[in-house]
């Protein structure tokens, strides 16, 4: 238990999917100049779920690590945020806490608000932690971003799943002050019920996220946050990795400070490294910025890291992070280069044949094919029930 009441994120581990495409692969198929995909939207490739994972398998294998590392006797929440849902009722991560293992004594629920969840998430820990600091919060965000084929979309498509511990004397983060929120009824992505795909409109998605970054700073600032100059780096949700330019640009532009493009990149550059590979994991996309920037910064102890959670639609909320000193000694570096190296590549006919894969929806009995070679499978159905195994 925390003397001072420091509470934040004590580790922090993900995982991604079997499969890669590479973004040349897509420009060959579709024409396009592949500097349009390197570089104008910064992406190289995107992660693809084989036919037996999904956001529980994702899930839980991000989380795995945690709960080996430290224990579960402590673990009294699990909150699982996503916005690819599997089903409309059951939280996924009551799959995920029977994966695990986790104490029956557990409360599990499902968050949803686009991209943003697993922010709200990470908040509703904290409270829960400052009610009773002898327990622990596990936050997964979990996600599988899918567009239509051959639609502008298709490009910044991805899948991962990250699982933060929250509690009190963190070893990588304490989360600091206030928060500045923001929300506004705006229609720039969003998937009805009735369909396996989001749409989304490009142009105002970026704008609707522009306002948000100019919102929250304004109200974090109202709140008594740190000035801008006290951030030695920021973490933007990256719906592509060229968004996190864009904004940090917007954000200085609110503040009447100089926007070289060298100052940009010292700022935002170093977070873009697993998403640039990885693609679009909606709520996952944050905090895969934050986890590149501990894996590869320089010394970052004691340093204020600013993060801009931004989920279309839209909600999103700017606070700040201090890295704690020794944080190092705590990274999951070669771990998280190995769940990005182990993707096995596919050609653009196999991506198209998985994308286009999908179970009947009679409720009888669909294996599915074993093509992932991770801890945890989806197995597949059974009297409409999803079936998961652990190898």
């Amino acid at each position: 238990m925390a003397g001072d009441g420091v509470i934040g994120i004590h580790d922090l581990s993900f995982a991604t999917t079997e499969f890669v495409l590479p973004h040349t692969a897509l420009a060959a198929h579709n024409g396009t100049e592949i500097g349009k995909y390197h570089h104008g939207i910064g992406q190289r490739s995107m992660s693809v779920a084989a036919a037996d994972e999904d956001i529980v398998t994702l899930g839980a294998a991000a989380a795995e690590p945690l709960t080996v590392r430290h224990g579960t006797d402590r673990i009294r929440t699990v909150v699982l945020a996503t916005e690819s849902s599997i089903d409309q009722a059951k939280s996924a991560g009551v799959y995920v806490h029977s994966l695990l293992g986790l104490p029956s004594a557990t409360r599990v629920v499902e968050l949803k608000q686009a991209c943003y969840g697993a922010t709200a998430a990470v908040q509703f820990a904290i409270g829960l932690v400052h009610r009773d600091p002898a327990q622990q919060v596990l936050v997964i965000a979990s996600d599988v971003s899918k567009y239509e084929l051959d639609s502008p979309g298709e490009a910044t498509q991805g899948a991962a799943a990250v699982a933060l511990l929250v509690g009190t004397d963190p070893a990588l983060v304490r989360i600091d002050g206030p928060s500045g929120l923001f929300t506004a009824d705006v229609m720039d992505f969003w998937r009805p019920n009735y369909r396996d795909a989001a749409l989304v409109d490009g142009q105002e998605s970026i704008a609707a996220y522009l306002q948000a970054v100019e919102g929250t700073w304004k109200d974090y600032t109202e709140q008594g946050g740190h000035p801008l100059d006290e951030f030695s780096a920021f973490c933007y949700h990256q719906p592509f990795t060229r968004m996190a330019h864009k904004a940090h640009r917007h954000l200085l532009n609110t503040c009447g400070q100089d926007t070289d493009e060298a100052g940009i990149n010292r700022a935002v550059g170093r977070t873009t490294a697993y998403n640039a590979v990885i693609g679009n994991s909606y709520t996952a996309s944050v905090y895969l910025g934050l986890a590149a920037l501990l894996d590869q910064a320089d010394d970052l102890s004691g340093r204020s890291v600013g993060l801009l959670s931004y989920g279309s639609g839209s909600v999103a909320e700017f606070f700040a992070g201090r890295v704690v000193p020794g944080y190092r000694e705590h990274l999951r570096t070669e771990a998280h280069r190995a769940a990005v190296d182990r993707r096995r590549t596919l050609d653009y006919a196999a991506y198209r044949e998985l994308h286009e894969w999908s179970f009947p929806t009679d409720g009888s009995n669909h294996p599915t094919p074993a093509q992932s070679t991770g801890s945890f499978r989806f197995a597949g159905l059974r009297g409409h029930k999803r079936v998961y195994e652990r190898r």
